[in-house]
């Protein structure tokens, strides 16, 4: 009985083992590649799948997820014959699981080799500076050669991008210093243009000031000359509305007397003949005064019909 325990036994772990070869459970996003004797069979995609077993075998497994690489840095001499350690990073997705299973031994290494050589040959044609600067040149005509290349291998590079791009040490030095002297100078011609912007608002503002100023001014003698007019007419017309006689104008011209002969440089006065014929009248209306009180003698001042008269103020002691 021992022996035929032990056959059922084996047989038992041979089902076993057959069930487990037999089903094949395939994650999502992955693809294996099943060989019968050596010869490509099918693709087994995502899910479960049922294979012969002890017959078909699993050759490979394969994420089709995007994948990323990091390559590592590659020296690489530029047109004016720099040396220049570039980093790039790779973005692919495999597109077809047979090809990239027989096309190519290893795509990874592939991929990197012909990275290598594809910079050498777009860099070998720029300069430094250009170099620096055409990052967007460089990463497109990358991915150009490269996507062509590995569409056979049934890869499909997505993203080609250069992490870094580092000049020799000496080289760094004098950007360094080329750099601070560009932001020197920028720096000297923003304060330049600010003291001439404030030199240039400074003298604006002056100039509307005065302009501002002079109007005022202006504005103000019209303003006073209006008045002074407003008030000549408005006594004008005040002494014709009231209709004075002689009397009243010599009385007012007797009035402004001191007033005329106020200051030390009034030496000389000037008497207009029609305010003599006034105090003519005045003296006249004073004597006869004076006759009806009792008074003798008339007293008249002489006035001259037409043209004015000159008196000269007696000098004060």
């Amino acid at each position: 009985m021992e022996p035929v325990i032990i056959v059922l036994i084996i047989l038992v772990v041979l089902v076993f083992i057959a069930l487990i070869k037999t089903i094949q459970v395939i994650p999502q996003a992955s693809a294996a590649i099943v060989e019968r004797f050596g010869r490509y069979t099918r693709t087994l995609n995502a899910g479960l799948n049922i294979v012969v077993p002890f017959i078909d075998t699993i050759r490979n497994r394969i994420d089709l997820r995007e994948q990323v690489v990091p390559f590592p840095p590659q020296p690489v001499i530029t047109q004016d014959n720099l040396v220049v350690n570039i980093d790039t990073v790779i973005y692919y997705q495999v597109t077809d699981a047979r090809a990239a299973t027989y096309e190519v031994a290893s795509y990874i290494q592939a991929i990197e080799q012909l990275t290598v050589t594809t910079l050498r040959n777009i860099i070998g044609g720029m300069d430094l500076e250009r170099t620096l600067t055409s990052r967007e040149e460089i990463n497109a005509a990358l991915r150009g050669v490269l996507d062509e290349a590995t569409g056979k291998w049934g890869i499909r590079v997505n993203r080609v991008e250069l992490k870094a791009i580092e000049p020799p040490t000496s080289i760094q030095d004098s950007m360094e210093k080329q750099m601070r002297a560009d932001r020197d100078k920028r720096a000297a011609i923003l304060q330049a243009e600010g003291v001439r912007q404030s030199e240039i608002l400074r003298a604006e503002g002056e100039k509307q000031s005065q302009i501002l100023r002079a109007e005022g001014e202006a504005k103000a003698a019209a303003l006073r000359a209006e008045g002074e007019a407003q008030a000549v007419r408005t006594v004008f017309e005040a002494i014709h509305a009231g209709d004075p006689d002689q009397k009243l104008l010599s009385y007012q011209y007797l009035q402004m007397l001191p007033k005329i002969a106020e200051g030390d440089a009034n030496k000389l006065w000037i008497v207009p003949s029609e305010i003599g014929d006034a105090l003519k009248g005045l003296s006249g209306a004073v004597g006869n005064f004076g006759s009806l009180g009792g008074g003798s003698g008339n007293r008249g001042g002489n006035g001259g019909n037409g043209g004015t008269e000159r008196r000269e103020k007696p000098p004060i002691d």
